[in-house]
């Protein structure tokens, strides 16, 4: 795509970043049929060939974002299904974060969006902060329907929505490794997820004991900064990752090491694989942040190295495995979490329209209600069409989405592992009866 940035814009860094994927843009199109919201609402602007248009006009520019602009960035999922997609190799990711920076600095929201983007940005990351809002949302969820009523204040309805009827208690189950251990990893503790599902760490952190890992605490860190990160509140965002950088690297560069930094939120994932470039141009923090993204792997991308011993018990479970965007499209991965669940003796059932996004995409599933919960409902369905016994994937907050429209459990992918190798049998299958697998 033909640009015409002045000298003087590209002399910014971001720009000149941003300008150089602009440009690799050949408008073929092919993004647009694996976009969840130009499937769902038809309208070129949001499609990503339509936002780079709109992100170049107003980069090239150098003007303030617009209504119209910030309508159609803020209905983008950053699912990265078309990175995925695209032929020209279009880091629309980097260029997407770029806009919503701009959009933050420069848009004056309506009163009610800034207040509740505020919110969501000084609780969610804040697990203590997180929990306390839960036990409030729970008591006021029966003023849903009445906050549906004024336009402005749906997403308030969708937080009260989502809001689990119970919180787990903390998890701190923890197993020693195996003696002999001769790997060191850490496991990101992050934020929301250590608040709705505590018990995802806690089956990584026993699995990992029994296959001889030995998993160290990093007191300081906390939530990778991707829920600010894609409201664009970028200082925030950068906050977050030098924390976590700076406790990482303490263990980096203590006796024995890290061989690895192991996510159990494919969206923290993603966002702690890019802290090199999100700190690129930080001379401070620049060479570490690249040394830590270096190490960020999913879990199940580590476990996918190990010798596996055979399977303690191999459950007649049908397993509908959900792909969450951030792993597939964002870190790549897609077939390790299949095959180890394989292997462990599960049916794995591929899910139709498996590229497209649930909805969820961080704080997407109440600043865009709408959009999501129609995004859920066919997630839903091609779901349910496989007949599945429960339903796996890797990211806390399609487990917390698409939970919330079926009853079929889902968990997490690390939690069948850690039952197949002789954990415990996760809760929400406790229930659940064991029978031969339905014929395909």
């Amino acid at each position: 795509m033909q640009t015409n940035f002045t000298d003087h814009s590209l002399a910014d860094p971001n720009i000149a970043h941003s300008e150089s994927i602009i440009r690799k843009c050949v408008r073929c199109g092919f993004c647009t049929a694996t976009c969840p919201t130009y499937v769902t609402l038809g309208n070129e602007l949001d499609s990503p060939r339509g936002r780079i248009y709109l992100i170049k006009n107003m980069l090239e520019s150098g003007r303030p974002a617009d209504r119209t602009v910030a309508t159609h960035v803020d209905r983008c999922l950053s699912c990265l299904a078309c990175m995925t997609t695209c032929p020209s190799g279009v880091n629309y990711m980097h260029l997407v974060d770029q806009a919503r920076a701009h959009i933050q600095r420069t848009y004056r929201r309506p009163l009610a969006d800034r207040l509740i983007r505020l919110a969501l940005a000084k609780v969610l990351p804040h697990p203590a902060r997180f929990r306390a809002s839960l036990a409030l949302a729970r008591l006021a969820r029966p003023m849903a329907p009445v906050l549906d009523n004024v336009r402005p204040l749906r997403p308030l309805a969708a937080m009260l929505r989502l809001a689990p009827a119970r919180l787990p208690k903390p998890d701190a189950s923890a197993g020693a490794p195996l003696p002999g251990a001769k790997r060191r990893v850490a496991i990101l503790a992050g934020c929301a997820q250590s608040v709705l599902d505590p018990a995802i760490n806690a089956s990584a952190r026993r699995l990992l004991a029994r296959l001889g890992v030995a998993v160290v605490p990093a007191p300081g860190e906390g939530c990778c900064g991707a829920l600010v990160h894609h409201m664009g509140r970028e200082d925030e965002a950068l906050g977050f990752a030098r924390r976590n950088i700076d406790a990482w690297e303490r263990l980096i560069d203590a006796d024995g090491g890290l061989d690895a930094i192991l996510v159990t939120a494919s969206g923290c994932g993603t966002t702690v694989k890019d802290y090199g470039h999100m700190l690129r141009l930080d001379p401070a923090y620049a060479e570490k942040a690249a040394r830590v993204s270096a190490l960020a792997v999913d879990v199940t991308e580590f476990l996918a190295t190990l010798d596996l011993p055979e399977p303690a018990a191999r459950p007649p479970l049908a397993v509908a495995y959900h792909s969450a965007c951030s792993l597939q499209h964002g870190q790549r991965v897609t077939k390790e979490p299949k095959a180890l669940l394989s292997n462990a003796g599960f049916t794995v059932r591929d899910v139709p329209e498996g590229h497209l996004c649930c909805g969820s995409a961080g704080t997407y599933n109440i600043l865009q209600p709408e959009i999501s919960v129609k995004l859920r409902d066919r997630k839903v369905r091609n779901i349910e069409s496989v007949r599945p016994d429960c339903i796996a994937t890797g990211n806390i907050g399609c487990i917390a989405q698409i939970g919330s429209a079926t009853r079929t459990p889902i968990l997490h992918t690390v939690q069948l592992l850690d039952w197949a190798y002789g954990g415990p049998r996760p809760d929400a299958l406790r229930s659940r009866e064991m029978a031969p697998v339905a014929a395909e």
